[in-house]
């Protein structure tokens, strides 16, 4: 799942890209709305978080522009302005959710996995498919019950592919989702670690899950023969 972060602050937005990645989630890091509309002009994000008061464009104004654009991204304001008229006319103007600082790191991630579930529809924190089993919450998978021990990029993989079945993805969408914008490494990235989870998969079960359509990409089919 990919992330973008707009908070001015340059200490806290390190620090929580930091503690985000290391959650397995890809994230681009603005500074202020301007600059987010521009990672948005380029990319597309499973949830936006967001500070309110930013130099140059602030939080309810990207806002504001988003919605105007029909653009129905997740967005989460994280900001110290914590009366209620300012949570109820953020929450009017479109926002998903809204979190006051200082926060518990822990809630803010229970939150993203609530805007994940509704983006794709999931009802609990558990995807399954046939005997293939990925808990968002736990960020762990199993295979007929037994522990599946995926590197943190193969893991992103999975997951998306399994936020979205029976959707074909193509590389370029799973590159876009599950690393950041600053990526430069090798072109074939995606099919080695398409090739990896298979192998690991394979290890419990040699039924495939993900399936290769040429030339357009992979897939991970609702109903397992």
């Amino acid at each position: 799942m990919k992330l973008l972060l707009v908070e001015d602050e340059w200490d806290l937005n390190q620090s929580l890209a930091k503690r985000l990645r290391a959650e397995n989630y890809a994230v681009d890091t603005a500074y202020n709305g301007e600059e987010a509309l521009d990672y948005l002009a380029v990319s597309s994000y499973d949830v936006i978080i967001c500070d309110i008061m930013m130099p140059k464009m602030s939080g309810h104004a990207l806002l504001k522009r988003l919605r105007q654009n029909g653009d129905q991204s997740k967005l989460i304001f994280l900001t110290a302005r914590d009366r209620l008229e300012d949570r109820v006319e953020s929450l009017d103007m479109g926002a998903d959710d809204y979190l006051v600082k200082p926060f518990e790191f822990a809630e803010l991630l229970a939150r993203i996995r609530v805007q994940v579930r509704q983006k794709y529809h999931h009802t609990t924190n558990l995807l399954e498919v046939g005997d293939l089993q990925l808990d968002i919450s736990k960020k762990s998978v199993t295979r007929a019950g037994h522990p599946i021990q995926l590197t943190a990029k193969e893991y992103q993989v999975l997951d998306y592919l399994m936020q979205n079945l029976d959707h074909i993805l193509s590389r370029e969408q799973i590159l876009n989702r599950v690393w950041d914008l600053d990526y430069e490494g090798e072109s074939n990235i995606i099919d080695v670690i398409i090739k990896n989870i298979r192998k690991k998969l394979a290890e419990v079960n040699p039924e495939p899950v993900i399936l290769t359509k040429r030339g357009l990409g992979y897939v991970i089919a609702s109903k397992q023969d």
